[in-house]
């Protein structure tokens, strides 16, 4: 297959993919980014790679937000939001730290294939992300190997709720450079 037939299947797997996500839940997940105390993003392999793109656009935008694991990742709090991607649900340390901040009085959100696996059953708030992959089948088909649907979907569903975010505090791209790295 050639470069461009591939581009447009994938781009036709991704469009088809968001347009599941529930508009109604990222919105509601989006208010409880704005108004949490401070924002813990988590996330392993692949997936948290593209988590820890959230929390450095949560960080350009002025949100006090911390990937889990990092050594200057301070204890967590009541008021405080853990945000998890996990395209299974069922990673064994996702569900650990989890478990450890509903007992602490954080709120939990996971961005997931499906909400019916154990970080969804933890969760305040649930995004589903209907991307099949090599163990998880959907109605959906990918030509992709592995969890590549859900990853970039992810990516792109919290990069939405970042232009989201910026749309309702008015905060521009501008004023987000101010908190880039300066001193690379």
């Amino acid at each position: 297959m050639k470069f461009a037939e591939y581009k447009n299947k994938i781009l036709n797997e991704i469009s088809l993919t968001l347009d599941a996500v529930s508009e109604e839940k990222v919105d509601e997940l989006t208010e409880a980014i704005r108004s949490a105390g401070r924002i813990f993003v988590d996330g392993a392999g692949r997936s948290g790679y593209m988590m820890r793109c959230f929390a450095m656009r949560l960080m350009h935008i002025g949100f006090c937000t911390y990937f889990l694991g990092e050594t200057v990742t301070p204890g967590a709090r009541e008021k405080d939001i853990l945000i998890i991607g996990s395209g299974s649900g069922e990673t064994g340390s996702l569900v650990a730290r989890a478990k450890k901040a509903r007992k602490i009085g954080c709120k939990i959100a996971v961005i997931t294939i499906s909400g019916c696996c154990s970080l969804g059953s933890l969760a305040d708030w649930v995004i589903e992300i209907p991307a099949p992959t090599a163990k998880i089948e959907t109605e959906y088909k990918s030509i992709q190997p592995m969890g590549n649907l859900f990853e970039q979907a992810l990516l792109l569903t919290c990069e939405i709720m970042i232009m989201k975010i910026m749309e309702k505090t008015g905060i521009s791209s501008d004023e987000m450079f101010k908190n880039h790295a300066n001193l690379e």
